[in-house]
């Protein structure tokens, strides 16, 4: 996907909001730039409705997480970026170890958003939840075979399973995370035996994986659930179903969308409160609803759809430490054949 410079251009409502009485009433020339890897149709609203409230404009540039990344390094302290949106903990971590984030200060902020699922000097914060779990197809596998990541390696499986490939940072993470609670030895055996079981070569999206389960090629797979949520809005009677994993264990694993303020950044204060808005209960219903996640403030409201998908017990590690084990994910999966 090639970068996009767009820009919110919603008309500023004249009323002073409780957003802009935070940070002092919003100039017509208040104006915020925001490099994000999020897909327009999901994040365009987000910043309208942000407009729309607090009169502050906002210029974004599309692209995916690792482009958008190198392209502040190549700028350096003359990015005219204020703020760095992006999905999973991976690409978040990597754009804080490049020190591109600058530490955020917020009481509030704080309030709203569990330290999970937050960087231990807020340079980045989780906005929304997604959730990487086991789909299944009824036809083949009952409810009752499924239990945790790990078993998904057992010879009972073989030949049945449909993942998606390691190039992904998803898989990247949820190996992370896989390191930091097993320690590198199970994790290696437990990605030695998803390899052996691999009904069909790794997927390039999940979507497709979860199309493979409903067709009956494999009879499970692992997914992120706003995938299965985005299918089943336009084909509710397909053959996938959701299985919370390791409900019994350490839970399901999680990640984030997520945002920082960057170090070069002129408008820290402004950048903050966006951060903040998005924090709050309405904010946080509209990205629930729009992209089928989960709201990171466990006081705001779960979209309907996803509502239906009954409550699990997330996996508690801070989502930091998944991308401390970033890189050792990586050589892991290469080392044993997980392309």
């Amino acid at each position: 996907m090639q970068s996009r410079i767009l820009s919110v251009l919603t008309p500023l409502f004249c009323a002073v909001t409780p957003l802009a009485l935070a940070g002092g009433a919003a100039k017509s020339t208040d104006a915020l730039t925001i490099y994000t890897s999020s897909n327009e149709e999901f994040i365009r609203p987000i910043f309208e409705k942000f407009t729309q409230e607090s009169g502050i404009k906002i210029n974004f540039v599309a692209d995916k997480g690792p482009v958008l990344i190198e392209k502040l390094k190549a700028e350096g302290a003359n990015s005219p970026a204020d703020l760095l949106t992006t999905v999973d903990v991976g690409n978040l971590w990597l754009a804080g170890e490049a020190g591109l984030l600058a530490p955020t200060q917020s009481a509030e902020l704080e309030a709203n958003l569990p330290a999970q699922y937050r960087a231990p000097h807020n340079e980045w914060v989780g906005l929304s939840i997604r959730a990487r779990t086991i789909f299944y197809n009824p036809k083949k596998v009952k409810a009752s075979q499924l239990s945790t990541y790990e078993d998904l390696a057992s010879p009972k499986w073989k030949g049945k399973l449909c993942l998606r490939t390691s190039n992904n940072v998803y898989n990247q993470s949820l190996v992370a995370s896989f390191i930091e609670n097993w320690g590198e030895k199970k994790t290696e055996t437990v990605l030695k035996g998803w390899v052996r079981n691999l009904a069909a070569p790794v997927f390039a999206s999940d979507t497709p994986m979860l199309e493979a389960i409903a067709a009956g090629q494999c009879a499970v797979g692992i997914s992120n659930s706003y995938y299965f949520a985005r299918l089943i809005k336009d084909k509710p009677s397909l053959d996938v179903k959701l299985f919370w994993a390791d409900q019994g264990g350490r839970g399901t694993h999680v990640n984030v969308m997520g945002g920082g303020v960057l170090k070069a950044s002129k408008k820290k204060e402004l950048a903050t409160q966006f951060l903040v808005w998005a924090s709050r209960l309405e904010a946080q219903k509209l990205l629930s609803a729009m992209n089928y996640e989960y709201p990171v403030n466990p006081k705001a409201e779960v979209s309907p759809q996803i509502q239906a998908f009954g409550n699990f017990k997330p996996d508690a590690m801070p989502l930091y430490k998944a991308g401390e084990k970033q890189r050792a994910a990586v050589q892991l999966m290469d080392r044993v054949g997980y392309k």
